[in-house]
């Protein structure tokens, strides 16, 4: 097949963050076959080699009017014809094959409010996401979106069913399934020396049981919930959390329990092979998360993986690993014992037997292009 000219939509062309660095690996990939323009409102990291970026600027103002200026600039690129193949990785409005990494905005509030406590805190978090106007915009772009992409792909059966939930005429047998795939030949089981050194470069005991979790929103990630488990669990156990600012709340949380001393608030961490080598087991008690990534590379990395029902990673657990109700920090503590007593790795499906990475993307592309007609300018 002749090289054919491709673009990829996405706000920021980085290598922080889920859906961004899936863009910039399948960019790479692509570009290895076809000329690929990487349409983006801003760049933080160089391009792969042989990707064209074109920036779209953003103007200042609010985020509504950042959202609906790429989209537009995005969709007037689309219009422009001078492409055989265009991908969408956020909201913009038409593409031939959109990836839909983070499910609709409906279903994350949906799931994400059981993350406060009932009453005013949570009454209030719906009330200003109802009246904001990036949430509003993003729902009529997703719908848009839903209606004139050519091929709809999920990143787990999750997202799948979120979407259809929120959109009931779309056909479910429509969608492609592409699971997350980690890097398999990074995230590996270390051995006892990478386990101490990793321990030592964390600052983390070595004669102590080391509970991991990540993530940057504490309240959804659950991590309160996690700190309350730790309390049942005995003293020998502690906690450490990569990613996230400000953890005061969270800090206070655990002083409050006497537990401040077992909780270790890491910030940032670049090199989460080492973090995963750290610790004896992986807990993410998220209220909603479309494919983990994290959880995918714990599990690589040998460790035993909790998490929840509202988490597409959770596929690939055993139903003793998967989380029913993380407000239940008693329940959630047993779990953890139990998966601590067993110490068996948590994978239930390996990834090799549904369809996972990058490969199933280039082939869907090919496929494409051999096939390619006209996408619809005009909603169904």
């Amino acid at each position: 097949m002749s090289r054919a000219h491709i673009a990829l939509f996405l706000p920021k062309l980085s290598r922080y963050g889920g859906a961004e660095n899936f863009a910039w690996r399948l960019s790479r990939a692509l570009g290895e076959h076809h000329d690929v323009d990487f349409i983006c409102a801003r760049q933080e990291t160089d391009a792969p080699a042989g990707v064209r970026v074109v920036t779209v600027g953003r103007p200042h103002g609010p985020k509504a009017l950042k959202m609906l200026w790429f989209a537009m600039r995005a969709e007037a690129i689309r219009r422009s014809g001078t492409y055989d193949l265009t991908i969408g990785l956020g909201k913009t409005l038409c593409q031939d094959i959109l990836r839909i990494g983070g499910g609709p905005t409906l279903a994350f509030w949906n799931h994400s409010a059981a993350a406060y406590s009932p009453g005013p805190a949570r009454t209030l978090k719906q009330f200003r996401r109802s009246i904001s106007l990036s949430h509003g915009l993003g729902r009529l772009i997703e719908r848009r979106q839903m209606a004139c992409s050519g091929t709809l792909v999920a990143n787990s059966h999750f997202v799948r069913d979120c979407v259809c939930s929120t959109f009931p005429k779309l056909d479910r047998e429509k969608f492609e399934i592409i699971y997350n795939r980690p890097d398999l030949a990074a995230f590996t089981p270390g051995t006892s020396g990478q386990r101490s050194n990793a321990r030592e470069r964390f600052d983390l005991p070595q004669d102590k049981t080391v509970i991991l979790t990540a993530g940057t929103n504490f309240v959804l990630k659950g991590v309160p919930h996690l700190i309350r488990a730790l309390d049942l669990l005995p003293e020998s156990h502690i906690l450490a959390v990569a990613g996230g600012r400000n953890p005061q709340k969270m800090e206070q949380l655990a002083k409050s329990l006497g537990i401040g001393h077992r909780v270790r608030f890491l910030g940032r961490v670049d090199d989460m092979v080492s973090f995963y080598r750290a610790g004896d087991l992986f807990a993410l008690l998220t209220f909603y998360d479309a494919c983990s990534n994290a959880v995918l590379e714990a599990a690589a990395c040998g460790l035993p993986v909790l998490s929840t029902r509202a988490n597409g990673s959770s596929f690939f657990l055993p139903e003793s690993r998967v989380i029913h109700d993380p407000w239940d920090s008693a329940d959630v503590a047993e779990m953890i014992r139990t998966a601590l007593a067993d110490g068996l790795p948590s994978t239930r499906s390996d990834l090799a037997k549904v369809e996972s990475g990058l490969e199933p993307y280039l082939r869907l592309v090919d496929t494409l292009l051999s096939t390619k007609t006209n996408i619809s300018d005009t909603p169904v």
